[in-house]
């Protein structure tokens, strides 16, 4: 399991933009070297090429928001009640409440936070965190657990579910949660790119989920033009590759 979630790193950080092109550069470079002078142009010119698609706002805007769009935000005082929120771990774009904006503490939104409205809304009287440690020795479940009990919410309304390092065992884990409590109806909490996969996996699962997914991040201003390349843009691209990646992958080997 270790193995396998370093080759898909790998994998993931290759097709990065930035990184591919580099490596594909340096490949051009090599058959340059080897007198493959057409092999050397096209190689070098695909990695600036991809960088150059991926710099551009327009494209995370098309590729990212078609996906954010699939399960449109409802806010969570219109969602409907159910048995539990279950929460899936992650940190998308580093919780920005625009893709293209710089960080911004106050004006950042969390998957807790949406969780913590849909409680005090009575929405669900439980809470289940679902995610492993993925650096460090304090699971992601934890953190979002100590979060909400900062926030009033009685550590009895939370479960955490540690082990999940993947969507697909957010789903498998929280599955057994759900099983052994006897909760069927779940509020699915995820950042609104996140959402489709994570829908997917639970419907696999058997489960009729109601999408409560964060705001929309993927959202153009006037301060932005959609066709000058961004730094944000290119940064942010890894969360929309991945997610394609992730979902082809999951629907061969049928987990969705």
């Amino acid at each position: 399991d270790v193995y396998k979630r370093q080759m898909k790193s790998y994998i993931i950080s290759l097709i990065i933009p930035l990184n591919l092109c580099i490596f594909l550069v340096v490949v051009g470079l090599l058959f340059a070297i080897l007198q493959r002078k057409k092999l050397a142009f096209f190689t070098m010119s695909a990695g600036v090429i991809w960088v150059l698609i991926w710099s551009l706002p327009i494209t995370s805007y098309k590729t990212g928001g078609y996906l954010e769009s699939l399960y449109p935000y409802t806010p969570p005082v219109s969602l409907p009640t159910a048995q539990a929120i279950v929460v899936f771990g992650g940190n998308t774009a580093n919780n920005r409440s625009n893709w293209f904006a710089p960080y911004s503490k106050e004006s950042r939104h969390a998957r807790i936070d949406t969780a913590d409205d849909l409680y005090f809304m009575n929405k669900a009287p439980i809470i289940i965190v679902s995610g492993a440690a993925l650096d460090g020795s304090v699971s992601e479940a934890k953190g979002m657990a100590i979060q909400l009990q900062n926030r009033g919410i009685p550590k009895t309304a939370i479960t955490l579910e540690n082990q999940s390092t993947t969507t697909r065992e957010n789903g498998f884990y929280v599955d057994k949660l759900l099983k052994e409590k006897g909760l069927e109806k779940i509020l699915l909490v995820t950042s609104a790119l996140h959402m489709p996969r994570s829908m997917a996996v639970m419907k696999k699962l058997g489960y009729d989920p109601i999408a409560a997914a964060n705001p929309p991040q993927i959202t153009l201003t006037d301060a932005i033009n959609p066709y000058i390349p961004n730094a944000r843009a290119l940064e942010a691209s890894r969360s929309i590759i991945k997610e394609y990646i992730g979902i082809v992958t999951y629907w061969v080997r049928g987990w969705i």
